[in-house]
């Protein structure tokens, strides 16, 4: 049993890290551009007088970031091949050790840098999770216009799961579609409701939707995507939510007589959770392999601090009030990598037998996996939360203040514990698999092939 990462991973992340020294790092310190992640960073990067959007310097700044990284072939490692991705057979275990390494790094560690600023969901090396619905459910003609312009960053979707008064709860939902004949005279369908929480909306050119068009509410068939294009008439910003952590770019929308043609379903009609679910296993132990390495960030730099700090007339690092906190944190953080990054190694497998089986891989990911992942992406978010707390209680006043990145580290992976499926739900699910609700192995795959035959009809 070899523990070391595959030589090919190892080269991928320093080739990354050359990359990053000779042309990210530049970067993020010219023309006062440090003041986006400095003491300075949240007002520098928000519009309070608008909403508290970002600011279109940052924006701008962002977007240059992934031009160069594309340019150098990083950026888009993890789109499908046709599309100039890599085609690695081993992508969920590159994914995570990329991000581990990005926010783990001593220089632009902490999820916290030009490089992989995860506030903004931005990386050199990057996640796109509107790429893979279009790739697996997309027409062919959705597919040639929309996948190059996501890429590109021309096209960007928000993601209409989440409503005012439903959030985990994905099979009850206020928002209903009917069938209708347009004016046109083409079919088409008319939405009503309200999606929360839809980022990126202030430049979306579409809005992802799911709509109960058929069946009652806790049903998971009867939901269809539909993909709406932002200047439909009836779709209607309410608000921009404030957050702890802000910019804000999360809109609460609302839908009134939204009317798009038949064309507009993305994927089978009434089987749209199964788009949803179609990305949720990558996302989520993508962040826990970050919300991991921004855990061991904290701790290596409070070590690195109470060892330097003089406190009555020793090194802070003497007292076992310091140390013994600071171990238990290393200890988990280091058996949280190693799972991470074996259920990475098991999510490649399972892709791979899916794929030659001719099955859903997320289907059956989720089936023999799923606690896994679970596991993997619960506590890491709330080990990352702990480990930046430690720090600033380490770091004292210095710590509290903006000066040090541990506040907006808190800030920020504290989302982590209620988006993606809140740590509730993740718990839940591995408590399904761990008292015999769910099971995994043969029976796994055989609901796996159940539900592609339903997915198919």
């Amino acid at each position: 049993m070899n523990f070391e990462l595959p030589s090919d991973v190892q080269d991928f992340l320093s080739r990354i890290d050359a990359f990053i020294n000779k042309t990210i790092l530049p970067l993020q310190h010219s023309d006062d551009n440090d003041r986006f992640f400095d003491y300075r960073r949240e007002s520098s990067r928000t519009q309070w007088d608008n909403d508290g959007l970002p600011k279109k310097e940052w924006e701008a700044l962002l977007r240059k970031t992934k031009r160069l990284a594309d340019d150098a072939g990083f950026y888009r490692f993890a789109v499908p091949p046709e599309y100039g991705g890599s085609g690695s057979k081993s992508l969920n275990l590159h994914m995570c050790a990329v991000r581990y390494h990005l926010t783990s790094h001593p220089v632009y560690g902490g999820g916290v840098s030009l490089a992989n600023d995860l506030q903004s969901e931005h990386s050199i090396v990057g996640n796109i999770p509107f790429i893979i619905l279009i790739y697996h459910y997309g027409t062919q003609e959705q597919k040639n216009t929309l996948i190059p312009a996501a890429i590109s960053g021309d096209c960007k979707a928000t993601f209409g799961l989440t409503e005012i008064h439903h959030g985990s709860d994905a099979t009850h939902m206020d928002t209903v579609a009917r069938p209708i004949t347009l004016p046109s005279g083409e079919p088409g369908y008319e939405i009503e409701g309200n999606k929360k929480w839809q980022s990126g909306m202030h430049h979306a050119r579409f809005l992802t939707i799911f709509a109960r068009t058929s069946g009652k509410a806790g049903n998971a068939k009867g939901i269809t995507a539909f993909l709406v294009p932002r200047d439909t008439p009836g779709v209607e910003v309410q608000s921009y939510e404030w957050t702890l952590n802000m910019p804000t770019d999360h809109a609460t929308v609302l839908l009134k007589k939204v009317q798009v043609p038949a064309s507009a379903i993305l994927g089978p009609l009434e089987n749209g959770l199964a788009i949803a679910q179609s990305f949720t296993h990558e996302n989520r132990i993508r962040q826990a392999a970050a919300s991991c390495g921004a855990a061991r960030y904290c701790i290596d730099r409070s070590v690195e601090y109470a060892n330097r700090r003089l406190v009555f007339g020793k090194p802070l690092s003497k007292n076992q009030a310091i140390q013994w906190p600071l171990v238990e944190l290393s200890t988990q953080a280091e058996m949280l990598r190693l799972l991470i990054l074996r259920t990475a190694v098991e999510m490649d497998q399972v892709d791979a037998e899916a794929k030659a089986a001719g099955l859903p891989p997320w289907v059956a990911i989720e089936k023999q996996l799923g606690h896994k992942i679970g596991m993997c992406n619960y506590y890491a978010a709330r080990l990352a939360c702990e480990a930046a707390d430690r720090a600033m209680q380490i770091h004292g006043g210095d710590g509290y203040s903006r000066h040090y990145p541990f506040e907006h580290i808190w800030r920020h992976f504290r989302r982590y514990r209620i988006t993606e499926g809140s740590e509730e739900v993740q718990i839940r699910k591995v408590a399904a698999y761990l008292f015999g609700y769910k099971t995994t192995g043969e029976e796994a795959k055989k609901a796996a092939k159940k539900q592609h035959v339903e997915v198919k009809l």
